[in-house]
């Protein structure tokens, strides 16, 4: 395990270059390039089935396990391809930590979950686990919630602490990359709150890839926005910009909802 109080600023940039996606012979994405900046959060906005989500799980290989996909282009973490042939994928789902929109804990105790990728990566100190569990629930704000329950089963979680105990799980393996795949689109608004308060913690110390379709979320949280409308990414920049001044007349369009 590497310190992660002592986090690598410049580790987490992704650069996609003309990325190509087919699910057998329907095509996902057209000619995708963009540079994803290190310790910043990017929103990837667009409506359903524009392609964000095929994206953001071909950071970490996630479209692998589907049948019939390839993917051309290039796609690099820190200047390293993530489709070369020699790429480590159980190394590089450390490193690309996700959370998904519906929350996943494990039919485990809480303290099993977080300690679960430190486990697999080879720690076995209870001594080491009990101080990566209890520093990941504390990034996640949930230590005050649950330090008294470690070893309650935790699907005894609500919703919300249930999210932000699988974001804690992603942080106990010391990821560069959070990919969060509308990770608040199933919770009430006070446990989103939550969530958004964590990301904007989490910025800098984490680059933060987040999928939503709630464009006051993107402009709350993130601060480079990707539009993608039928699998092509139509603008990416900075947030403030694509919101107050955006280039394109379709991202004017989906973003004061005349579409989408």
């Amino acid at each position: 395990m590497t310190d992660s109080s002592h986090p690598n600023h410049q580790a987490g940039r992704i650069d996609a270059r003309n990325v190509e996606f087919f699910y057998g012979s329907k095509q996902a994405l057209y000619s995708i390039s963009m540079e994803i900046p290190a310790g910043e959060v990017t929103a990837l906005i667009g409506p359903s089935g524009c392609g964000k989500s095929t994206f953001l799980r071909l950071i970490n290989r996630m479209n692998d396990l589907i049948e019939h996909t390839r993917m051309t282009g290039e796609l690099l973490l820190d200047g390293q391809s993530i489709y070369a042939p020699e790429t480590d994928v159980v190394d590089l789902r450390r490193r690309v930590g996700m959370v998904f929109q519906k929350s996943n804990p494990f039919p485990k105790s809480i303290f099993d979950n977080v300690a679960y990728g430190p486990r697999v990566h080879g720690v076995r100190r209870r001594s080491d686990l009990a101080e990566i569990v209890e520093r990941s629930l504390q990034r996640a704000a949930l230590w005050n919630e649950v330090k008294d329950r470690l070893r309650d089963n935790a699907l005894g979680l609500s919703g919300g602490q249930q999210q932000r105990l699988c974001i804690a799980r992603a942080l106990a393996v010391d990821p560069e990359i959070l990919l969060m795949d509308e990770p608040a689109s199933a919770l009430d608004p006070r446990s989103t709150a939550k969530i958004e308060d964590l990301i904007a913690e989490l910025k800098g110390e984490y680059t933060i890839i987040i999928v939503t379709h709630n464009m006051q979320q993107a402009a709350r949280v993130s601060d480079k926005t990707a539009f993608f409308y039928e699998g092509q990414l139509v603008e990416f920049g900075s947030t403030e910009t694509l919101f107050t001044n955006p280039k394109s007349s379709q991202t004017e369009d989906y973003i004061t909802g005349r579409f989408g």
